[in-house]
């Protein structure tokens, strides 16, 4: 995954950082996830990799369709809905500051909107989620630009849907992102 991963970050702190940073995040999402009480479906984008930290006991692992990031969810949801989920989330890896806390939060907003959306700082956001699967909101989104989270809002409203939002965070994007939690280089 050298110079594949986290390559925004990679521009500025080199691609050895850029993976560790990486690799860090995705040990603080892991965390997060198994600390919440719920059936976890994990995505790989080539390849699973059963013998890796993301045990199968508390994973459920899949493998990502080609296509955009928003099909790319829209997919994943499928796949819990499909499951006889009632209600789903989708988290990603680059958010230093999430907690099982909001993530709980998450879910309990879907006790009453149709969608829960963890607004990022830079436009986009950190976790989405729906109680019916509904992948219109996905269409037509400028994905990795500021316009992501006011594009879903957007579609969401178009189907008459309630939506709540989460507190705004920072994705780890940038060195300055990093910096800004504390974190060494």
């Amino acid at each position: 995954m050298l110079g594949k991963a986290k390559t925004r970050l990679a521009a500025t702190v080199g691609d050895e950082r850029a993976l560790a940073i990486y690799k860090e995040l995705l040990w603080h999402t892991r965390k997060i996830a198994t600390q919440v009480d719920a059936n976890r479906l994990l995505f790989y984008s080539h390849f699973i990799d059963k013998k890796d930290e993301w045990l199968g006991e508390n994973f459920q692992k899949h493998l990502q369709i080609d296509g955009d990031l928003g099909q790319k969810m829209a997919a994943g949801f499928q796949i819990a809905f499909d499951k006889k989920a009632s209600k789903t989330l989708i988290m990603g890896s680059d958010c230093a500051s999430l907690t099982p806390e909001i993530v709980y939060q998450a879910f309990e907003a879907l006790d009453n909107d149709d969608f829960v959306i963890g607004p990022a700082d830079d436009g986009g956001y950190y976790l989405i989620g729906m109680k019916v699967f509904s992948p219109t909101i996905f269409e037509n989104i400028d994905w990795s630009t500021a316009s992501v989270f006011p594009q879903t809002v957007e579609a969401i409203q178009k189907l008459n849907q309630t939506y709540a939002t989460l507190p705004t965070l920072s994705d780890i994007d940038f060195e300055e992102d990093w910096a800004t939690h504390g974190w060494d280089f």
